[in-house]
């Protein structure tokens, strides 16, 4: 998969981490890039960046999208949901599931409705954007840990899938990012554009897994201490 001349859809593109991936995509020669937000009025203003309407919980917004963007090569599945409630508070049901909602499910949706069209332009690739916080639980992020686990899983499914139409799938992991979602959190974060640049490397070299940043490669790493990473405290 190579990035000059492609053409790709970026969802959540109309800020922080998912105008970093559109930004990024035209500086290495895209040919064109949609712009995937609920309100296509907030996508900016740049040359080769086209804005579309896209809820990834809006089963219509999908259908048209793909529909509409047929000569996409390269999907980037970045929206997402922070959370945040606790597990096994009064909330707890509710929480998940509109996460589960917007980070598995919306992932898995936009996934299904784009795949032919991949199919149709030769394979090209498809981008998930998941998290450090895929393979560990932390205080306070029990049902965005359960969401992106889950949506990592689902990223490993379509790959096997996929491959017959020869697909590139590519799970991305990272810690924080600094962008609105995680403003309040105290804690080292790596810049979106940084992120968007390994992603972008990553997917060029034909990699199946991109480890953005330090925190990702840490907690990956992490799976073979004693006791596994995973099974207490990620800091």
């Amino acid at each position: 998969m190579k990035i000059q001349n492609s053409v790709a859809f970026v969802t959540g593109a109309n800020r922080g981490l998912g105008l970093a991936y559109a930004q990024a995509l035209l500086a290495a020669g895209a040919r064109k890039v949609y712009a995937g937000a609920r309100d296509p009025s907030t996508v900016p203003s740049l040359d080769g960046l086209v804005p579309v309407r896209l809820d990834v919980n809006n089963a219509a917004d999908i259908a048209a999208a793909a529909a509409q963007c047929g000569d996409v090569d390269l999907v980037i599945n970045n929206a997402g949901v922070i959370g945040g409630d606790s597990l096994l508070g009064d909330n707890g049901v509710d929480a998940l599931r509109a996460v589960m909602e917007t980070n598995l499910y919306g992932v898995f949706a936009v996934s299904r409705a784009f795949a032919p069209v991949l199919g149709r332009n030769g394979g090209g690739a498809l981008v998930n954007m998941l998290s450090a916080l895929s393979w560990a639980s932390l205080p306070g992020t029990g049902d965005y840990s359960v969401s992106k686990a889950a949506a990592w899983a689902l990223t490993n499914g379509l790959r096997n899938e996929l491959r017959g139409q020869g697909t590139q799938v590519v799970a991305v992991h990272a810690g924080y990012i600094d962008t609105d979602m995680v403003k309040t959190v105290e804690a080292p974060k790596s810049k979106p554009a940084d992120v968007a640049q390994a992603v972008l490397a990553g997917v060029e070299a034909g990699a199946s897994e991109v480890l953005a940043d330090d925190t990702a490669r840490y907690v990956k790493a992490g799976f073979g201490a004693t006791p596994s990473l995973y099974l207490g405290s990620a800091g």
